[in-house]
């Protein structure tokens, strides 16, 4: 199965293509701080390359699989409606991945995820429960806890919210009482990197600044995707888990931040 697999839950626009030999190619584009995403007029030419230079044509694409976060309002509408208009126009299969689970998936499978220069690194700060933690803006993060299942894929054991960085360590609570064992945390992800003043705990380690962990990656998306069930394409629609800016900003009288 060929997959096709894109995230732009985050500021970051990233794009992968998984061949029917699980062998994986993966491109990214991540804007300096303070600058405009590029989610829109960057992906389908960063997939177009990428198939390019793989010699695949948009034809032979089985499944296209795209993260529906939770994460930016702009960015998930555009990889959704994306991801729903290639499924269509290419008659594949379309699949929606958790966008935090992605990003846990190398702390449990780096093979998966991490490239093979940056494997070792990875491999070095594996730990049994992970934090996925995703820059929700207003001062807030997107979080969810996951344990390793089986095959080494994530499997939720608190399901993403959006919550002050402080809170952190109530999530990690609920995830301890409803895994049935305390567990050391590691918390990945730009909002652990943000925010890791309030996040680090006890019982919560964040990688250094420039761990790979940190990434979201499309090839965790792919990976994810070729083992989830497809979607119609009606039924796959962003999880925003909090009303946009836009809608608070009208309600507000224009004072959402």
């Amino acid at each position: 199965m060929i997959v096709l697999g894109f995230d732009t839950s985050t500021s970051a626009t990233t794009v992968a293509l998984r061949l029917s030999d699980g062998s994986s190619t993966q491109a990214r584009d991540d804007p300096p701080a303070g600058a405009h995403p590029g989610h829109a007029t960057k992906l389908l030419d960063m997939a177009r390359e990428l198939l390019e230079a793989a010699t695949v044509p948009w034809a032979a694409v089985d499944r296209v699989a795209v993260g529906v976060g939770p994460g930016t309002f702009t960015g998930l509408r555009v990889g959704v409606a994306t991801a729903r208009g290639l499924a269509q126009s290419l008659s594949a299969e379309l699949v929606g991945v958790s966008s935090p689970r992605a990003l846990a998936l190398a702390a449990f499978a780096p093979a998966l995820t991490v490239a093979p220069e940056r494997l070792a690194s990875a491999r070095a700060v594996e730990q049994p429960a992970v934090l996925a933690v995703i820059d929700a803006r207003r001062g807030e993060v997107f979080a969810a806890a996951y344990e390793a299942g089986e095959d080494r894929l994530p499997r939720e054991i608190a399901a993403p919210r959006a919550l002050a960085p402080g809170d952190l360590g109530l999530l990690v609570a609920e995830a301890e009482g409803l895994a049935g064992a305390h567990h050391g945390w590691l918390a990945v992800g730009e909002g652990a990197v943000r925010f890791r003043e309030q996040i680090e705990l006890p019982a919560v380690r964040v990688p250094p600044d420039s761990s790979a962990l940190h990434l979201l990656s499309a090839t965790a998306i792919c990976a994810l995707g070729a083992h989830a069930g497809a979607a119609a394409v009606d039924a796959l629609v962003p999880d925003y888990r909090r009303r946009p800016d836009a809608e608070l900003a009208l309600v507000g009288g224009g004072k959402a931040s």
